[in-house]
């Protein structure tokens, strides 16, 4: 079955418990009810699964045959950027004695020379930032968190504040104010050297002009970084790698013994409550810190677990969106408890002592960019001998909770 009949039957599967949990509205569910939209929370992770089993076979093909190059819309950029295109192409396709004079003079103003011996250039500002908003659509940090762009990669301390102490007062006539000074302090927000690892291309495809070398180079250092960035946003320690969510979060709720694998709807209900409630009614409004509205972000291990939850009336917490699986990207859209869910396989799955779950507003995670990304071109006897030209990308970036009482996790028991 095709991957897009397979989106289709998910679509109409979530469209059936959307239907049932419409129908039966705030009606006590019966056994009947429940095993009901039990089977088709299976059947959608039936399906789900196969649809992931399937891109991750494309992925693998893509990976070993370079063939799903995607155009850059190289007609939205400015005129700036389109000569910063040209002149990074030809870093690409060509060995720069081997350009001609146009070529040269393009590249020349694209890449800034760092340490030319070894064919390192310092990427111009408008491909970096070409660069950076391709990684911002990779990966569930990225999607919800907030984000800054620095021209350099020098140490920060991000301001912070706490201000949901502080309150007004009431003055009687001819009154004198009070004075209330805000508390402030600073969270590190310092950048850590990526690498796409070296990416070998075959001189063929160079040579060949029809291919989009840049979006077929700029892609493997999309998925090469994305991945290892998603993985240090959630999981870094801070010192060897950026701040990671679950690092930085604080325990809201530790699950009862023998819950080592198991969620139970209190524990939900639970770690809500563990926030202020100033954090649960709108996104961030900050002009820094956009953010998203608060939601719930997990693995697809406790995805599996959290389905099937129910409330004291036998009511589904989960509710199925409409418009999951449907379009060329699978995206969970589906909500919990009435708040939007951030599917994040780098969340540990439910065990013994295992942050497996957290919830909160994610926009106060800030990730911090450094405009200066190297690319580095090795055409040398070690690649010329197999046909193949190596590229080796390094890219500056950090990220912290910039208020660690916005989101809090449930850690589930010992034993």
């Amino acid at each position: 079955m095709s991957i897009q009949a397979l989106r289709e039957r998910l679509a109409a599967s979530n469209k059936s418990g959307q239907a049932l949990l419409a129908e039966k509205g705030a009606q006590t569910w019966s056994k009947e009810d429940q095993s009901k939209f039990d089977t088709i929370m299976d059947e959608s992770d039936r399906i789900q699964s196969q649809i992931e089993a399937h891109d991750r076979a494309s992925k693998l093909d893509v990976e070993n045959s370079f063939s799903d190059y995607k155009s850059f819309k190289k007609t939205d950029i400015s005129d700036a950027a389109k000569q910063a295109s040209v002149g990074f192409e030809a870093f690409l396709r060509k060995n720069i004695k081997d350009m001609t004079q146009d070529e040269a003079l393009s590249f020349r103003n694209t890449m800034s020379t760092t340490t030319t011996s070894q064919g390192g250039y310092t990427v111009q500002s408008n491909i970096a930032s070409q660069m950076i908003d391709y990684l911002k659509a990779y990966g569930w940090m990225r999607k919800v968190a907030s984000q800054i762009t620095t021209d350099n990669g020098q140490p920060l301390n991000f301001p912070t504040s706490d201000g949901r102490s502080e309150t007004g007062e009431i003055v009687a006539q001819n009154g004198s104010a009070s004075s209330l000074d805000p508390s402030y302090g600073t969270v590190p927000l310092n950048v850590f050297k990526f690498s796409s690892k070296i990416i070998t291309v075959p001189i063929e495809l160079l040579q060949d002009s029809v291919i989009d070398v840049q979006a077929m180079v700029f892609k493997r250092i999309r998925d090469r970084i994305g991945r290892i960035a998603n993985t240090q946003f959630t999981l870094g320690d801070g010192s060897t790698g950026p701040q990671g969510l679950v690092t930085a979060a604080s325990v809201g709720k530790v699950g009862l013994t023998g819950q080592t694998t198991s969620i139970i709807y209190d524990d939900l209900v639970d770690l809500i409550d563990s926030l202020d409630a100033a954090y649960l009614d709108d996104p961030v409004t900050d002009q820094d810190m956009p953010g998203v509205a608060p939601g719930w972000m997990f693995g697809q291990s406790t995805r599996k677990v959290l389905r099937k939850l129910k409330d004291t009336t036998g009511r589904p917490l989960w509710t199925p969106s409409y418009d999951a699986g449907i379009g060329p990207k699978f995206t969970t859209q589906d909500s919990l408890m009435g708040y939007p869910v951030y599917l994040n396989n780098d969340f540990a799955a439910p065990a013994a002592n295992a942050k497996s779950l957290g919830f909160g507003n994610l926009g106060r995670y800030l990730i911090r960019d450094a405009m200066e990304m190297t690319m580095f071109r090795f055409d040398d006897s070690v690649y010329m001998s197999k046909g193949q030209v190596g590229f080796l990308a390094w890219a500056r970036m950090g990220g912290n909770l910039m208020d660690t009482n916005a989101f809090a996790l449930y850690q589930n028991s010992a034993t």
